[in-house]
């Protein structure tokens, strides 16, 4: 079980990601009645990391599962984990400049 909850954190972060880039991408231009380019922008980068969730969190569903039939212990990269954190804290940074420059 604990292979289908850690696929279901993958899926839940990309989907939180998807609406992340929707809002920024969609609402936020209306909300803010500013010009829509660099929010759309801003939105793709979401959505990439969103993208980015789904592929890495298969393979790492994949890892888990062969490594419970052979009893290995398989932890995730740091690298991973670093890329996956500073690509989040650059489209948040990015968000927070936007929305502050253009109000």
């Amino acid at each position: 079980m604990a292979a289908e909850r850690t696929w279901l954190a993958w899926w839940r972060t990309a989907l939180a990601a998807s609406a992340g880039a929707l809002a920024v991408g969609r609402l936020a231009p209306d909300l803010l009645n500013v010009a829509p380019w660099p929010y759309v922008l801003l939105g793709c980068g979401y959505a990439s990391l969103s993208i980015g969730l789904l592929i890495v969190g298969a393979q790492r569903q994949r890892d888990l599962e062969h490594a419970m039939r052979t009893g290995d212990h398989v932890p995730l990269r740091f690298r991973t984990v670093g890329c996956f954190t500073l690509g989040a804290v650059a489209l948040a940074a990015l968000t927070v400049v936007l929305v502050i420059a253009q109000t």
